[in-house]
């Protein structure tokens, strides 16, 4: 089931289940709930938290892959879309609405 997250500040954004289901474990709400809420109050700390996860994810890319034994194989680090690039809308919608003093619901 996708997740399509709706702002009053911003246009609607659609992820798919798997990466909805990680940002929303990310910030801390139940990705189970059918619909939910992010309050204007708990924006600052989702952007926050969204943010260092990502962090952490592009540290972990930067090692190198002491495993690869061919030097052809493309490691599997590089060939998904990283967290830090999937969070983008999210934050922009989550900024947004934190400027025009409107929720975030799913």
């Amino acid at each position: 089931m996708p997740y399509k997250f709706k702002s009053r500040a911003t246009a609607d954004l659609i992820m798919l289940d798997a990466n909805g289901r990680k940002l929303l474990e990310i910030i801390g709400k139940s990705p189970d709930e059918v619909h939910g809420i992010i309050t204007v109050e708990q924006i600052p700390a989702a952007i926050a938290a969204l943010e260092a996860a990502a962090a952490e994810e592009a540290a972990r890319r930067k090692q190198p892959e002491e495993d690869a034994q061919d030097e052809d194989a493309v490691p599997a680090s590089q060939d998904s879309v990283a967290l830090g690039q999937r969070i983008v809308p999210f934050v922009d919608m989550l900024r947004r609405s934190a400027a025009d003093g409107k929720e975030v619901t799913w």
